[in-house]
């Protein structure tokens, strides 16, 4: 990993420090920065939970989270990282003495992160409760998880409960999908390539299509899913990110506000999806049962979780338009799904074909060119050109493809996002986080089509787990003669 930028020591407070996301993504993250050398050696990491663990009890838990999540080689190491952990018990909203025990674990005069990996609609009596423990200390910085709340109101009520304790510039949304290495070599590839930014507009492409789909289903969290839904769980966060990312203009430089300030733009020129344009531009599906990886796979309503509402959606496909000069006429295409036949995170570029042939006597006809931005698995950028095969007579054209892997390019290990991310938080630089106005920019764009939905009371169309989704994602594209991108690359 390059070396990120420098941070103090620093005490980083982890609210449900022995859940799920601490135990999968942030522990094993920064066991990673710290085996990397790059968290300073007085920085500490202090759990708490409402468990009642002794620090030894959480240190093996961490040490099994670990060594589940990557191969630990050097003991000494990752024991050298445990000694840097401890747990303090906190019932917020509870007894307060659990506060004046975090009182007592933090360092006075030492910089402070409070990370948040519980529920949204705790976060609001977390920070009062710090706040009022006297815990907020001058340079304080509050992470917050997605979800960020389930619609504009209620974003906004999360938001202005943490703004009365934290001010924005101390505040970090995380989406975790801008901390994956491909993510952030789109900006380097769209803004350090000349060539690029002439043909980046309306004039020579002709679509966008954005997936993310999974081989997984909901698992145990399904009873979260049905008061969710994949338009609350990917498009609104993950989705419409990439889609700023890929559509935004150049920003004056790559700083906190430059970046972020173009993404918001975009989300500002989403044409709204209202009226009839929910039912022509917009899909809903569930999985059924199917087959997934040769393993038969039971549907969404057998999944375990208690009884379900029956109509939540674990797909979507969707048709963006962004209204401005750049983008005007060029459809954008999101697709995220559960359950489907690969798991994939792509951009797709798609353009134009070329307006006059002069091989008409070829054997096949100059394709539209595309390009791939393949963010997981075997991460990499394709771009797909028309060559002649080798041969006499009349050319003969097929598509070929230009592959930059970026694990054979850059054969050192790529850090995971969650390191970048918090990387950047110790070190207090807020770009590759999500400001306050882009997430209520993104819930006024998605809560008109949730309501439609709800309203029109349509259920959604069940697709076989283990496919390519349901039918009407593909009428989306087919009715303008498009297809879905499909290929899958050479592992």
């Amino acid at each position: 990993m390059p070396q990120p930028p420098a941070s103090e020591p620093t005490d980083l407070v982890v609210f449900g420090g022995t859940g799920d996301l601490s135990m999968r993504k942030l522990l094993p993250s920064l066991h990673l920065l710290d085996r990397d050398g790059h968290l300073d050696a007085g920085t500490r990491v202090v759990a708490v939970s409402r468990d009642g663990l002794t620090d030894a009890d959480l240190r093996d838990k961490a040490a099994a989270a670990v060594r589940s999540h990557h191969e630990v080689d050097d003991n000494d190491g990752l024991n050298s990282f445990l000694d840097r952990l401890s747990h303090v018990t906190v019932d917020v909203g509870g007894d307060p003495r659990g506060w004046e025990d975090l009182a007592r674990a933090l360092v006075p005069g030492r910089d402070r992160v409070f990370h948040l990996a519980v529920p949204p609609m705790l976060s609001g009596s977390i920070c009062r409760g710090l706040r009022d423990a006297g815990l907020v200390a001058p340079g304080a910085r509050v992470v917050l998880e997605k979800p960020l709340g389930r619609d504009l109101v209620s974003a906004r009520e999360v938001n202005a409960e943490v703004a009365e304790i934290f001010p924005e510039s101390a505040t970090y949304r995380i989406d975790h999908y801008l901390g994956k290495e491909t993510v952030q070599n789109l900006l380097v590839l769209r803004f350090a390539n000349v060539f690029l930014e002439p043909l980046w507009n309306s004039r020579w492409i002709d679509h966008v299509q954005i997936t993310a789909a999974e081989t997984v289903g909901v698992g145990g969290r399904r009873g979260y899913y049905d008061s969710a839904g994949a338009m609350r769980d990917m498009v609104q966060n993950h989705l419409l990110q990439l889609l700023c990312l890929t559509a935004m203009e150049p920003p004056s430089s790559y700083d906190r506000d430059a970046v972020r300030n173009e993404k918001l733009k975009v989300l500002q020129a989403l044409a709204p999806l209202t009226g009839d344009r929910v039912d022509t531009d917009t899909v809903r599906g569930q999985y059924g049962p199917g087959t997934v990886g040769g393993e038969e796979v039971v549907g969404y309503l057998d999944e375990a979780g208690g009884p379900s509402t029956g109509d939540t959606e674990t797909f979507v496909a969707l048709r963006a338009e962004v209204a401005n000069w750049r983008w005007a006429g060029v459809p954008f295409y999101l697709r995220t799904g559960k359950r489907m036949a690969h798991t994939r995170s792509e951009i797709v570029v798609r353009f134009r074909e070329v307006p006059h042939t002069i091989f008409p006597g070829a054997d096949g006809r100059p394709g539209a060119g595309e390009l791939v931005i393949r963010l997981q698995p075997d991460e990499g950028i394709h771009l797909t050109m028309s060559a002649k095969e080798p041969g006499a007579g009349a050319p003969r054209l097929r598509p070929v493809p230009l592959r930059l892997s970026f694990a054979d390019t850059f054969p050192n290990r790529s850090p995971e996002a969650y390191e970048r991310l918090l990387a950047d938080v110790l070190a207090g630089d807020p770009t590759l986080f999500v400001r306050r106005d882009e997430v209520e920019e993104a819930w006024r764009w998605v809560d008109p089509v949730i309501e439609a939905w709800t309203d029109r009371n349509t259920p959604p169309e069940i697709y076989p787990s283990g496919s390519a989704g349901p039918a009407g994602a593909h009428r989306l594209l087919g009715r303008n003669g498009r297809t879905w991108y499909e290929q899958e690359q050479p592992r």
